[in-house]
């Protein structure tokens, strides 16, 4: 071979004695073949067999391959982002004429995806009301065909019964899914529920350090996996493999951070419930809604949790958010940096609640030390009482 083609073509060497605790990070766009007849006979791969790199390297099927296992499934998927995950399930399970059921306190661009896009086409839907249990009988369609959950719910916290959910769904032939961002596998294990479709944001917890868009899709069904991979194949998704590696990485200590978050928040949330001039929203206390059904079935809890705002108290809110040290002011949750948002939910509900007109504070702990987070949270109290 000439200079020229050495330089494109690596040479193949041992890897005999290597061994890493890393995973190694496959990047490609092309997948090569052994020979003409591997080429031409891809298409008859199966799914966990390698094509185009679109549809995955070894990097994004140990990911998968963890989650399941985390999940207690059978198949994971990964996806760009966590709301292109719901909007993936959506789109694998509904056509025209079809129905779903949201609730009503999940995360809203899935409420807007329904109403912007699936509506559009065809595709009807409603919503139902937090803690409604095997209450959502009535809220089913002869054209229902999946039944989406969060819980906890977005910003107001609610446990939905999950296993009387599924129960009645079952009983009707309809499929559901959740949004178990909040609590992720290790706290709450949908599958073990009777749940169809398990979706978390890898965005939050797996990646743990606030920079990484992804999101994931587990299931006990292959049919359901392929329907997901159709769909996703059709539209062109890809997770980028470096990407990935950075939530391998994280995963690595998700266990540590949720456990430790999860304490400092409970001790937080408590302190700031015994002032007695809020509403404190979070599952682990027993004041909070669903709070029987969480200890029933979830394991612990994670580090976000909510402060319904007295309307006293808001003309005072910039100023007492401006004045903070340790926490930012951000939208997402779910890294190393204690966030904390303001949330106007009014436009998103639909069921009579007082707290609905109210502002309500999105409070994330995160890893500082937590006297400096409980200094920090009572300078912001202290300013936001102050008459």
């Amino acid at each position: 071979m000439r200079d020229a083609t050495k330089a494109v073509h690596h040479p193949i060497i041992s890897t005999e004695g290597y061994a890493a605790l890393s995973v190694p990070t496959h990047r490609a766009s092309t997948i090569v073949f052994e020979d003409s007849d591997a080429y031409a006979t891809r298409g008859q791969r199966d799914l966990d067999n390698y094509s185009y790199g679109m549809h995955g390297t070894p990097t994004q099927r140990v990911l998968e391959a963890q989650l399941t296992e985390l999940e207690g499934g059978l198949r994971t998927v990964i996806i760009p982002s966590g709301q292109a995950a719901i909007a993936i399930i959506f789109l694998s399970v509904l056509k025209t004429g079809d129905h779903v059921l949201i609730a009503e306190t999940a995360y809203p661009p899935a409420i807007g995806f329904c109403r912007n896009f699936l509506e559009l086409r065809g595709i009807s839907f409603s919503t139902y009301p937090p803690g409604i249990g095997a209450g959502i009988e009535e809220y089913i369609t002869d054209n229902t065909k999946l039944i989406w959950m969060e819980s906890p719910g977005s910003t107001t916290m609610e446990v939905e019964d999950v296993p009387a959910i599924v129960s009645v769904a079952r009983g009707r032939n309809i499929l559901t899914g959740i949004d178990n961002t909040w609590a992720t596998p290790l706290l709450f294990k949908p599958l073990a529920h009777g749940v169809d479709f398990s979706m978390q944001a890898l965005t939050k917890y797996p990646s743990g350090h606030s920079d990484i868009l992804m999101g994931s899709v587990t299931v006990n069904d292959l049919d359901l996996r392929k329907g997901l991979r159709d769909q996703m194949r059709m539209l062109g998704m890809h997770t980028a493999p470096d990407a990935i590696s950075l939530v391998l990485r994280g995963l690595e200590t998700m266990a540590l951070r949720l456990t430790h978050v999860g304490k400092i928040a409970g001790k937080f949330a408590a302190q700031i419930n015994e002032r007695g001039d809020c509403e404190v929203l979070f599952p682990a206390l027993p004041e909070s809604p669903g709070h029987d059904i969480w200890k029933r079935d979830f394991s612990g809890s994670s580090g976000l949790f909510s402060v319904v705002l007295p309307e006293a108290w808001e003309p005072n809110l910039d100023q007492a958010l401006d004045a903070m040290q340790v926490f930012a002011i951000g939208a997402s949750w779910g890294g190393t940096h204690s966030l904390i948002a303001p949330m106007n939910i009014s436009a998103n509900r639909d069921t009579p609640h007082a707290r609905n007109d109210r502002i309500i504070l999105r409070i994330n702990i995160g890893l500082e030390d937590p006297a400096d987070i409980g200094a920090d949270l009572d300078l912001f109290f202290q300013l936001l009482s102050a008459d």
